[in-house]
């Protein structure tokens, strides 16, 4: 592959996910993340697909003999909690520790980011085949069925395990342990059942699955104003010196 492809397949990933970065990122107006750690986050996220991919081939051999594709249900399930669990690990070993995280949205919003960033790298992957044979009409096409769909779910999957962990914000430590656990399961069956339906999916199949996502999303904003509200609240409730 050369260069030039593969610039245009990298900016094919990047740009929209960086689309969606600005879209989430005016959730935070109020006291935005500095610019610095969001990128730092967004770079984290990118990496994790590196970290993904042998991962996903050892499941491969071990449950398929190699042989990935068809994937069966089991080894896109694993493949699935490989993703969620390594973005869930990068956001607390890379960004959720530092002090800058000291209000309940900015989990939400550092998680979206990793998400953003595994996207951006994932689907420049996916975009070099069709890149590299010339399908450039292919290419668009695929480039918005992933920017409308599998980039809103990793969104999806990860702000889920931001919510668990934003909703606990306030709360003891094992209960904050208990809420992000039960946060990323439910972030592994969204995306699980996404791969499951969209594989067979065809013309107003396919548009189900999307809305399914979409009305996800849309519940996610919904609990991002649940979520300022706790903040507003435990604002109003400490003592002023």
């Amino acid at each position: 592959m050369d260069a030039t492809t593969f610039a245009i397949a990298f900016l094919g990933g990047l740009i929209p996910a960086l689309f969606w970065l600005w879209f989430w990122l005016r959730e935070d107006r109020a006291r935005p993340e500095p610019y610095l750690l969001i990128a730092i986050t967004f770079i984290a996220g990118m990496l994790v697909v590196p970290l993904a991919l042998p991962l996903q081939k050892f499941a491969c051999d071990l449950l398929q003999a190699g042989a990935c594709y068809p994937a069966g249900d089991n080894l896109m399930t694993l493949w699935v909690i490989i993703e969620e669990v390594l973005k869930y690990t990068a956001a607390l070993i890379v960004i959720l520790w530092h002090r800058e995280v000291d209000e309940p949205i900015d989990m939400v919003i550092y998680l979206i980011v990793i998400a953003l960033g595994f996207a951006a790298l994932e689907n420049a992957l996916f975009m070099f085949r069709p890149l590299g044979e010339g399908a450039f009409v292919e290419t668009a096409l695929f480039g918005s069925f992933r920017f409308l769909g599998a980039t809103l779910l990793h969104v999806l999957a990860s702000g889920t395990v931001g919510m668990a962990l934003a909703l606990a914000f306030y709360r003891p430590p094992l209960v904050r342990l208990a809420y992000a656990t039960v946060g990323l399961f439910i972030a592994i069956v969204l995306h699980a059942l996404f791969n499951f339906f969209i594989i067979d999916a065809s013309g107003e199949a396919t548009l189900g699955v999307f809305l399914f996502v979409w009305l996800g999303i849309i519940v996610l904003f919904l609990l991002f104003e649940k979520v300022k509200l706790i903040e507003s609240a435990h604002t109003n409730s400490v003592p002023r010196s």
